[in-house]
């Protein structure tokens, strides 16, 4: 009976903990950045020197200069930002678009992510495993909610820049683009796998990588 009881616990309790970040165990853990150890999570700096600016980041404040080829700029407040956020399970990022911006499909394998339209109007959505695209345009002032580990997107069809804040229920929601984790991975995927995957030539390949490799300064 004991074995039966244990079974039933442990499968009750761990869809949950697999949702979202492991609950904390004590009042703070301030990512230590000169510490190389991480166990789900990042190493405690000593509470003796955790100040307020573990605790604050101020790059979500205005919008960022955008100069990428897809018309986006993504500035993330994680932990890796916020040190304070270590083991607390929760994160942001604010979007810039310009006009006719994209937000590339993308997933967050480790999080929800939930966006609040702060100027402009987007269309936004996310395709289910059973692939049906759930999409709808949002507004100023408007929320929508893309579930954990679906692919998802945002673009700005308006004339005029558009920014949306994301919040993620994960200190470090982590991001893979589709075309940038398909086509510019080190060390790469195999040609043959992509020209059938595709279902297109090697020089389509080809061309696809070099417009998305690193541009040379």
């Amino acid at each position: 009976m004991l074995a039966v009881f244990l079974y039933l616990v442990i499968s009750a309790v761990l869809p949950g903990t697999l949702a979202y970040d492991p609950d904390m165990l004590q009042d703070i853990c301030v990512a230590s950045p000169s510490s190389g150890v991480k166990v789900n999570g990042f190493a405690c700096k000593s509470e003796a020197n955790i100040t307020a600016a573990d605790f604050t980041f101020e790059g979500l404040a205005k919008p960022g200069t955008i100069n990428s080829s897809v018309g986006s700029l993504v500035t993330a407040a994680s932990v890796e930002k916020i040190p304070g956020l270590n083991t607390l399970g929760v994160s942001m990022a604010r979007i810039d678009y310009a006009p006719g911006g994209l937000n590339p499909p993308h997933t967050h394998p480790r999080a929800t992510e939930i966006v609040f339209v702060l100027e402009g109007e987007l269309d936004v959505g996310f395709i289910t495993t059973g692939n049906k695209l759930i999409s709808k345009t949002v507004k100023k002032g408007e929320v929508f909610v893309f579930p954990r580990g679906l692919v998802h997107f945002q673009k700005n069809n308006g004339n005029k820049a558009a920014s949306v804040l994301a919040a993620f229920n994960s200190q470090l929601p982590g991001t893979q683009s589709i075309a940038i984790t398909l086509f510019t991975a080190t060390p790469a995927v195999p040609d043959d796998v992509l020209t059938k995957a595709f279902q297109v030539g090697k020089k389509e390949i080809n061309k696809i990588k070099g417009n998305l490799a690193p541009k040379k300064p």
